[in-house]
């Protein structure tokens, strides 16, 4: 039985994904080798910390030739940094090279109100995909972060939230998505959302 694989290169929150597709019901594994992964039915990149940290930990891995060739093949999700990870490059700290699965940069949020963004926010659904199934405007969803994404291609941009500006919530571009929000931390919402992008495989619960 196959299996939705959890990238473990050392700068991810796995457990909470983990034990959220565990609750779920369908197959999932910690995937630490370029096997773990071409044999994964679909990915989730998960991500904590600063961009070029995690970029580092990524390359230090040995995984991200594996990550790039999984995210051309299956389906795919980055989380919160993991999210960030998709584009071309980042400001955070330093400027630093992403994963350019996506086209477009990653910049600090322009807003008056504190940063970093942690809690709870709305919801608004741009362009509908497989993963925004059942979703509506006004859905809260959970944040932690200060960064945000500027994709070059308006057409990736799936969701956005209001913080003062409009700071984009979730991407997709054909098998590949990206929730800036925590779908395992975001309750019924997100686990709807996590249940949605297991739909797109085989996985058996």
């Amino acid at each position: 039985m196959s299996y939705i694989g959890i990238v473990d290169y050392g700068a991810g929150n796995l457990m909470s994904v983990h034990n959220s597709l565990d609750y779920l019901g369908y197959e999932n594994k910690i995937a630490d080798t370029a096997a773990d992964l071409e044999n994964a039915a679909a990915l989730i990149l998960p991500g904590v910390g600063a961009f070029p940290d995690a970029m580092a930990a990524l390359t230090a891995s040995g995984l991200t030739d594996a990550v790039k060739k999984a995210a051309g093949e299956k389906p795919f999700l980055g989380i919160c940094l993991g999210m960030q990870m998709l584009f071309e490059e980042s400001d955070e700290v330093r400027p630093c090279t992403g994963l350019g699965l996506l086209p477009g940069r990653i910049e600090r949020i322009e807003t008056a109100y504190k940063l970093p963004q942690i809690g709870w926010n709305t919801l608004r659904v741009l362009r509908p995909n497989a993963m925004t199934a059942g979703i509506q405007d006004g859905d809260c969803v959970y944040f932690v972060h200060s960064f945000m994404a500027k994709p070059a291609d308006a057409a990736d941009l799936a969701c956005v939230t209001d913080y003062g500006a409009e700071v984009p919530a979730m991407v997709a571009r054909g098998n590949v998505f990206g929730c800036q929000f925590h779908p395992e931390k975001s309750g019924e919402v997100g686990l709807r959302m996590l249940q949605n992008f297991a739909k797109l495989t085989e996985v058996g619960k």
